[in-house]
């Protein structure tokens, strides 16, 4: 029977994230992912013989532990990706361009200043929207109980252009959830961190390899180089518990034996692997009450010399929110357009729903010849639902059970469904696995 002194369930990004910090303390982890390939939500998939993600991200400065276990990998950063201080432009297809672009200044004065100088707004917008800054360099703006997105900028008097033009936009980009719904908890914490510390945390960062060149398959190289497992193709079906211990998990191959198990799997799979430990029945609950928003992603491949006048632009009035152009990737003419949530494209067919995308690109672009190739990409449960009052649904990364963790996303990082919260709740999973395995029980194999 095989021993591991930790053992890692999922291959997604907080997988990777606690497999490689244990790695790099020396504790040969071991981690199982049942799909081919790792990487999660956040992989590579092969579009026209080339490599695409299954949907779009783009990083920021403030996504730190992201970064910084990159360079752990040893992989040139600055080169991985194309750094842009915070430059947002929305266009209409005909009508007024909104443009915000963030100078060289200390935060939160660059924000205060893209805020006050942003193109294609009303004086009314611009100085309310100034206004709104002011008050959360200020630690102004908070909330004592949570509520919408949406009612905090009401609240704050944001005037309907406004909200309409960008704050709207902005929430779907960083919640995936209607601004409606969305958890101003959550959304002020991402701004704080993005705005309020250091300038360059609010860069745009424009990565330059798919998803797997970038982190998943450059971190699975390291968890082995330094001495770790990693097992593609291997489900685990089973924990086992006894009094308030986890004692390891059984495979399809069998059983492994470890005192110490981080549970990196979505909240379904995990749910489903506490079903039967009466001792995890409030974890089990936990995640079995998420709800999760879709995020579908329309790869066009035009001819080569079509390109953006940016790495990314905002879409208004239509059904395209954000389009990117995958040039930076080597992939010239190919774009990515990003839909955010749930509506009435999810109805569409694929064939229907490239359609539209392409005529509403062609309104915007009409010297553009038309696409040549085209992919769609929907992922039903891309990320958890982040309403109002989910932070106190979460779990924690300590479970019930004695030695076994809880990674993710979802877990409680006061963050949206992110990969830096991915990552960011693998690193916190690491840490508590080594001290454990430093300070074990008597009786971890008794």
């Amino acid at each position: 029977m095989k021993q591991a002194p930790v053992v890692i369930v999922g291959g997604g990004w907080a997988g990777l994230a606690a497999a490689a910090d244990l790695a790099a303390r020396g504790l040969q982890p071991l981690l199982l992912e049942a799909g081919k390939q790792p990487g999660g939500r956040a992989r590579k998939v092969a579009f026209a013989g080339q490599a695409v993600d299954n949907g779009q991200h783009l990083f920021i400065g403030a996504y730190h532990h992201t970064l910084r276990l990159l360079k752990q990998f040893e992989l040139p950063v600055e080169e991985l990706f194309k750094r842009q201080p915070l430059h947002l432009t929305l266009q209409h297809p005909q009508g007024p361009k909104l443009s915000l672009r963030a100078p060289r200044l200390p935060a939160p004065l660059h924000l205060l200043w893209a805020l006050l100088n942003a193109q294609g707004l009303s004086t009314r917008s611009r100085w309310q929207a100034l206004k709104f800054g002011w008050r959360l360099s200020r630690h102004k703006v908070m909330t004592q109980t949570d509520q919408s997105v949406l009612a905090l900028l009401r609240q704050w008097q944001q005037p309907r252009e406004l909200i309409e033009s960008f704050w709207t936009p902005l929430c779907l980009a960083i919640m995936n959830t209607p601004v409606g719904d969305s958890s101003a908890e959550l959304f002020l914490s991402v701004l704080r961190d993005a705005f309020l510390h250091q300038r360059v945390d609010s860069d745009l960062l424009y990565a330059r390899r798919d998803l797997g060149h970038l982190f998943s398959e450059p971190a699975m190289q390291y968890i082995e180089h330094q001495g770790g497992e990693v097992q593609l193709g291997r489900r685990v079906l089973q924990l086992h518990i006894e009094q308030q211990q986890i004692r390891g998990i059984v495979t399809g191959g069998g059983e492994i034996r470890t005192s110490q198990v981080i549970l990196a799997v979505p909240p379904r799979a995990a749910a489903a692997l506490c079903e039967s430990h009466p001792e995890l029945a409030e974890l089990q609950q936990q995640c079995s009450a998420f709800e999760y928003e879709p995020i579908c992603t329309i790869y066009l491949q035009y001819p080569k010399q079509v390109q953006l006048p940016q790495p990314m632009l905002g879409l208004l009035g239509g059904l395209g929110q954000w389009v990117f152009d995958r040039r930076l990737y080597g992939q010239h003419g190919l774009l990515a357009v990003v839909i955010s949530t749930g509506g009435k494209h999810m109805r569409l067919t694929n064939a229907q729903l490239i359609s539209r995308i392409g005529e509403e690109l062609q309104n915007h672009f009409p010297h553009w010849p038309a696409h040549e190739q085209a992919m769609v990409i929907r992922e039903k449960r891309a990320t958890f639902a982040s309403r109002v009052g989910i932070n106190s649904q979460r779990p924690d990364n300590h479970t019930a059970i004695d030695g076994l963790w809880l990674a993710g996303d979802y877990t409680r990082t006061n963050y949206p469904a992110t990969l830096e919260g991915a990552v960011k709740s693998g690193l916190q999973c690491a840490t508590l696995a080594h001290r454990a395995v430093h300070t074990p029980r008597q009786d971890a194999f008794s």
